[in-house]
């Protein structure tokens, strides 16, 4: 270990019984650096020792943590220390401490310390069962000689072959070992002499004589050589590799020659759990349990067949894998005929022989989604609103799920090819051979998907695939499931879209279609429906476009109102990106369908989304009881903030706004336009100085006190600047930069004795006070010079008065707003303090105007650059801009935090200053704000700063900028309550069924009835302990 390394380690405290005899023996995985003993807390001895073992804070010392997560931990008080729970996990002294709270379970590092004293006598128990039993005769019929063991089995009986034979009779596939004498050696039960009888539950044909004569039959039959057989009697015997969940394995195989039996011996191989891989004449059958296991495991963990029987032979034969036959074509072939198998005996299309499964009829789909003649009832029309029996759908391309062009496409051969997920490739084909692409780029932002849809690689037959899901619950759409050509196109996804649109939707009028590049699809689409023959849309629907919630912030401010999810009735409360969650595990399958051939890879992508589909389904109970309490919450937290603000605001602007939203959610496109805040601006301070140099002789009689009050505002500022660029300067800066400081505080000094002349020009014969010297937040202290306020400082304008005791930045500058109210009444100052009060005003709204602009802009920069950036350089540029955009913020605050100063000095009422003009503090400069970046993801509990919605006029005043801003608030505080509302009133459904006869499918139906009746009482089991009523 480094040094370095070695100083990170950290020091943790621990308390040992019996330390010594531990560290002697080495049992304890530490290096011990320190044997000095300790007093610790409760009087205790300790010992402080070195463990790398994050887990364990770090010895007690006098010194703060510098982490502030650190030291929430060590100030937390109130909790066992350390040593204690250490003593109560690895000693079992559970005892009582003075808080009586206690450790309800171990950590995994608990289990392995207790581990840890026990392993030299595991590893001893482990190398004695490698021994024979003590009783050399067999421990069956006590007459043979003792020598084989099964390591299958349980126990450690030793028999002789004829007996392990026969308590193998039913047991074909366990592993059986002999002892030579040294070692036990790997037997198998076929050189044993065991036969498997077939067609009589494993016994012996009464029609078969005892095969006593056998010929070698070659392991590789399968492979090329042809097959020998033995005939004895009416029978025939072969040798069959089967492959089961523990290996491969060689056995004799007799068939059954019963007379009107089947002698079709891949018939006898079926009727005994065991898949033959030829029909003709198999000599290599798979147990319905491996092919079980192998689905699994391609199911959860991804495993490809290679690997998987890589896996196989590896458990046959450890050392030598390459000695066992390779059946891995043979696998590849026989699971795709045992999952066609196994789906259609699941959705019940075994019962009738002569009914087919048709488009989308092997697949699962989302019970708690609206489904006529399935999970509703009769009459739904008249017992539900129409926002609540909708389809919501989102759609998405994954250009990961590629596919290689195909030699011989011609040979291929489908077994369920449109029958579940992915669409009928015929059908499909035809389609895109029709259709038309619009060659138009997006009007909207840089959209990849749009942008890129004319890329082509010649060598994959599909750049990718595009999904319909329910957007509630996150299960594939049956028969919706299309393949790319070039690109995310609109041919494809119309094609995708359609086909969910017309599955079970009779008689639903409204879809909900959620779509990332939504605001560009939705334009010509039903002109685009129209005008193909491969596409149709339910009559007298309608189709209301969406974009998910956190691709919406990529699009451009107009597609915020109008296609954000926050504004759709019905919609609930979805963030319209459950695909970008199922793309994950489907991602991992990719790289092994990629070279599969089309009807093999359509097969495996049926099946895991199929297995994707029935998890949900399986979780829908814990997932719906989730949302509901989750949307019981929302409504609380919602419906409160937005009574308060209804109540405070104009009933008559409620009610046109009320009016406003139902039109707009009626009709909606630009009539959603309602909810774009359209800011007309708050007066400036050119706008307010134009009006009080209008009036300013009417009003205090000395005319030019308007721009003398401006001049002093524009000091402040050039004080702030020179300040900024001090702190700035280096310790060891040049001469030259400190000469061109120097240079600006003489020009800066000059300005200031200037404009204090004129002051005393217009206050002759008044005893003023020095001015105000301003110190600036150290919070907000990181301002930069923009380089623009130094020029034009001419040589005649430097003073010889400069008071070189006083730096120029710390001068003070005489205002009005020096003057306390009082003295200034006394004065005859009153005119010039309003004046400066209104000046304030402006000079505060042009800081939070500025302040809202460079928060947009560090918004800006790190949205569509720096987290963009695809090079050094562009990374380091764009943290640079970023870091100007913050010190122009920091400037702005403190120009506010000026302007707030003087005005609390020139009387303003405390309340306009607690409503209007509130301080900043730096945790509001956030970039994520309402005003600069509306579409942004994460609205549904976002608040204001006050700075964004600050009013700038008397409160007796109409001010339409302010009406603006609760407007836009208002409609969307009442869509996030209804939202909510929607999300709470949204059920759960059924499914169908089907009638069996037969003995055997009535039992396999019983089964099924039972699993759905149990997912039913479960349901509602866990529904009624929340306390939820129907």
């Amino acid at each position: 270990m480094s040094p370095p390394k070695k100083t990170r380690l950290k020091a943790a405290t621990f308390s040992f019984k019996e330390r010594g005899r531990l560290s002697k023996g080495k049992d304890l995985d530490v290096v011990y650096v320190s044997h000095k003993q300790v007093i610790g807390k409760k009087r205790k001895t300790t010992w402080v020792e070195s463990c790398a073992d994050a887990l364990y804070n770090t010895a007690p010392t006098s010194s703060p943590s510098s982490s502030p997560r650190k030291r929430v931990r060590e100030e937390t008080h109130g909790l066992p220390t350390i040593q204690e729970e250490f003593d109560k996990e690895v000693f079992d002294n559970f005892f009582s401490y003075t808080d009586n709270k206690q450790r309800k379970t171990k950590t995994q590092n608990d289990f392995i310390q207790e581990y840890l004293p026990f392993r030299d006598l595991y590893l001893d128990i482990l190398l004695d069962l490698e021994k024979p039993s003590s009783v050399s005769e067999c421990q069956s019929c006590q007459i043979g000689e003792g020598k084989f063991h099964c390591l299958t089995c349980s126990g450690n009986q030793t028999l002789c072959g004829s007996c392990i034979v026969k308590a193998h009779h039913f047991l074909p596939f366990h592993k059986v070992q002999e002892w030579t004498g040294k070692c036990f050696e790997d037997k198998s039960l076929k050189e044993l002499g065991f036969v498997w009888y077939m067609g009589h539950g494993g016994q012996q044909c009464p029609f078969s004589e005892d095969p006593q004569a056998w010929e070698d039959i070659p392991l590789d039959a399968e492979a090329g050589s042809v097959p020998m057989e033995t005939f004895s009697g009416s029978t025939t015997t072969s040798t069959m590799t089967i492959i089961h969940s523990t290996g491969v394995f060689l056995h004799n195989v007799v068939w059954c020659g019963c007379p009107g039996s089947n002698h079709r011996q891949h018939l006898q191989l079926l009727e005994a759990r065991l898949f033959p891989a030829s029909i003709t004449r198999p000599r290599t059958a798979f147990t319905f349990e491996v092919l079980d296991h192998f689905l699994i495991d391609a199911l959860e963990c991804k495993t490809s067949a290679s690997s998987f029987f890589e896996k196989i032979r590896r458990l046959t034969n450890h050392s030598f894998p390459d000695t066992v036959p390779n059946r891995y074509r043979e696998l590849m072939r026989v699971s795709r005929l045992w999952r066609d198998l196994m789906s259609r005996k699941c959705f019940g299309f075994g019962h009738d022989t002569k009914e087919k499964p048709g488009k989308g009829d092997l697949a699962w789909f989302c019970p708690a989604c609206p489904q006529p003649s399935i999970n509703l009832p009769d009459k739904w029309q008249d017992k539900y609103e129409s926002w609540l029996i909708s389809q919501r759908y989102v759609v998405d391309g994954n250009f990961t799920a590629q596919h290689m062009t195909m030699r011989m496409p011609h040979l291929d051969i489908s077994l369920s090819d449109g029958l579940g997920y992915m669409v009928n490739d015929q059908e499909y084909q035809t389609h895109l051979l029709l259709a038309v692409e619009s060659k138009e780029r997006s009007s909207c932002s840089n959209h990849r998907a749009i942008n890129t849809a004319n890329i082509s690689r010649s060598n994959l037959r599909a750049t990718g695939v595009g999904a319909t899901a329910c957007a509630r619950h996150g299960c594939f759409v049956p028969h919706s499931i299309v393949d790319f050509q070039k690109g995310e196109r609109h041919m494809n996804i119309d094609y995708s879209i359609c086909n969910a649109l017309n599955y079970h939707s009779a008689g639903i009028d409204s879809s909900l279609i959620i779509y990332d590049v939504g605001c560009q699809w939705s334009i010509n689409f039903l002109q685009r429906v129209a005008e193909s023959q491969g596409l149709s849309v339910p009559e007298n629907m309608q189709i209301i476009p969406a974009v998910g919630k956190f691709h919406l912030s990529a699009h451009k401010l107009a597609c915020f109102a109008r296609y954000s999810l926050n504004f759709v009735q019905g919609a609930g409360h979805v963030d319209g990106e459950i695909l970008e969650t199922l793309w994950a595990p489907f991602n991992k399958i990719s790289p092994t369908a990629r070279s599969m051939s089309h009807a093999h890879r359509q097969e495996v992508l049926d099946n895991h989304m199929r297995d994707s589909n029935w998890k949900k389904i399986v979780g829908i109970v814990k997932t719906l009881l989730t949302k509901y309490n989750r949307a019981l919450k929302g409504v609380d937290e919602t419906k409160s903030p937005f009574d308060e603000l209804t109540r405070s605001l104009n009933p008559g602007k409620i009610l046109m706004w009320g009016i406003d939203e139902q039109k707009a959610m009626e009709k909606r496109g630009e009539y959603l336009d309602i909810y774009q805040l359209q800011i007309n601006k708050a007066p400036t301070m050119a706008e307010i100085r134009l009006k009080l140099t209008e009036s300013e002789n009417a009003d205090t009689g000395h005319p030019g006190t308007v721009s003398w009050l401006i001049t002093g505002i524009n000091l402040e500022d050039l004080q702030d600047t020179l300040r900024a660029e001090i702190r700035l300067l280096p310790n060891d800066g040049t001469s030259a930069q400190k000469t061109a400081i120097e240079e600006k505080r003489q020009r800066l000094a000059a300005k200031i004795a200037k404009f204090h002349e004129t002051a005393d020009a217009m206050t002759v014969g008044m005893d003023l006070d020095i001015g105000t010297v301003h110190s600036d937040d150290p919070r907000f202290c990181h301002a930069d010079n923009d380089g623009n306020e130094w020029g034009g400082a001419s040589d005649e304008e430097i003073s010889e008065d400069i008071d070189e005791e006083i730096l120029t930045e710390e001068m003070g500058i005489w205002m009005p707003s020096s003057v306390s109210q009082q003295d200034a009444l006394t004065l005859g100052l009153g005119p010039l303090q309003a004046e400066e009060l209104e000046l304030r005003k402006g000079q505060a709204n042009d800081c939070l105007e500025n302040l809202r602009m460079a928060l947009g802009h560090k918004a800006i920069i790190y949205r569509q650059y720096f987290r963009s950036a695809d090079s050094t350089w562009s990374g380091t540029r764009s943290k640079q801009e970023a870091h100007q955009c913050q010190l122009k913020i920091n400037k702005c605050v403190r120009s506010y935090q000026r302007a707030r100063s003087a005005m609390e000095r020139l009387g303003m009422e405390e309340a306009t200053l607690g409503s209007i003009y509130q301080e900043i503090l730096p945790t509001e400069l956030s970039i994520d704000k309402e005003v600069t970046e509306e579409n942004r993801f994460g609205q549904g509990s976002d608040r204001l700063a006050w700075f964004w919605r600050v009013n700038n006029t008397n409160r007796g005043q109409e001010d339409t900028w302010m009406d603006e801003f609760y407007r836009v608030n208002w409609l969307k505080a009442k869509a996030r309550w209804s939202r909510w509302e929607e999300e709470l009133t949204l059920k759960e459904w059924n499914r169908r069924w089907q009638q069996a006869t037969r003995p055997g499918h009535q039992a396999f139906a019983y089964q099924q009835v039972m699993m759905w009746g149990r997912f039913a009482q479960e349901a509602e089991k866990v529904f009624n302990q929340c306390g939820f009523v129907p």
